[in-house]
């Protein structure tokens, strides 16, 4: 099978919708067209299905999207594998963690040493990178543990903790508060992540564990739209510990106020994880290490 044709395929599969994916490919619609049916007349089945100005991947599309991810995934653990004889000159790693906040320190400091290799990084629930981790679309993550897919090994980091963040006009900073019981929090406005995120988890688990009712009065998809909501003195925020820490100084110069959360604290394990199958090749080692390192020194 024509690899071309598999990377046309991938580029419909991920757009849903042939011209955008033609743009992207840098190729005439017309032309995608005609090497779809190409490719679809060698497997000797339709792989995407057309309801008025929509595109579907059929079922066969979707067991041929699978395995070309698997091709792709192997062609690249070959290139890496060849590049370990160039001394990481060159190559790529692409990750995902639940919060950019988390690698910062590490991507600056491991750029600094090794400044030809690409790094990637994408901020997801945990989730979406452990799905991701096993469609061969991330080599490595930073997410919440525990972990229980046997295709992944995991690697633990450290104990993330919960916190409330309210502005300098919150009665609990004026009051200087220094630490609110959780059954406290249902009293007072709060936004949060929505359910997705294993920080919005976390706070409903831990509430569900002493059997407490709790919702948030407002749902954000970031923690820095979260922060904003503290800032403006809209509602408390509820933020992890390593995110707040990370933010110290905009947190004293917009006069933000964290509190920890206690009896009990919500908190969970963060760790590494990657593929067992997965090469570790020593751009991914040493990276790996370089994390490990930088919060065995926090």
């Amino acid at each position: 099978m024509d690899y071309r044709l598999l990377v046309y395929f991938l580029a419909v599969c991920e757009e849903l919708h042939f011209t955008k994916a033609a743009e992207k490919l840098g190729i005439s619609q017309p032309t995608l067209s005609q090497q779809i049916r190409l490719l679809e007349d060698r497997v000797g089945s339709p792989l995407f299905q057309r309801m008025g100005k929509k595109v579907y991947v059929t079922e066969a599309g979707e067991i041929l999207r699978k395995h070309s991810r698997n091709i792709f995934h192997e062609l690249e653990q070959a290139q890496t594998a060849m590049n370990e004889l160039q001394g990481m000159q060159r190559g790529r790693l692409r990750i995902g963690c639940s919060g950019n906040h988390l690698l910062t320190a590490t991507i600056m400091t491991f750029h600094a040493k090794y400044p030809n290799i690409e790094l990637s990084v994408m901020e997801l629930a945990t989730e979406e990178t452990k799905e991701k981790l096993l469609s061969n679309e991330l080599d490595v993550g930073v997410v919440f543990l525990p972990e229980e897919d046997e295709q992944l090994r995991c690697m633990p980091l450290y104990q993330e903790k919960l916190q409330l963040v309210v502005s300098a006009q919150h009665s609990f900073a004026q009051d200087q508060v220094k630490e609110i019981r959780l059954a406290e929090l249902t009293e007072i406005p709060i936004a949060m992540l929505q359910q997705k995120f294993y920080v919005r988890q976390m706070m409903d688990n831990c509430c569900a564990q002493i059997g407490l009712a709790w919702k948030p009065i407002v749902e954000l998809s970031t923690l820095e739209s979260l922060l904003q909501m503290a800032k403006n003195h809209v509602c408390g925020a509820i933020l992890p510990q390593s995110y707040v820490e990370g933010m110290s100084v905009q947190m004293r110069e917009q006069k933000l106020c964290a509190i920890p959360i206690i009896d009990p604290v919500p908190q969970k394990e963060v760790g590494i994880v990657y593929r067992k199958d997965m090469f570790l090749c020593k751009t991914m080692d040493t990276f790996v290490k370089q994390v490990i390192q930088e919060f065995a020194s926090c």
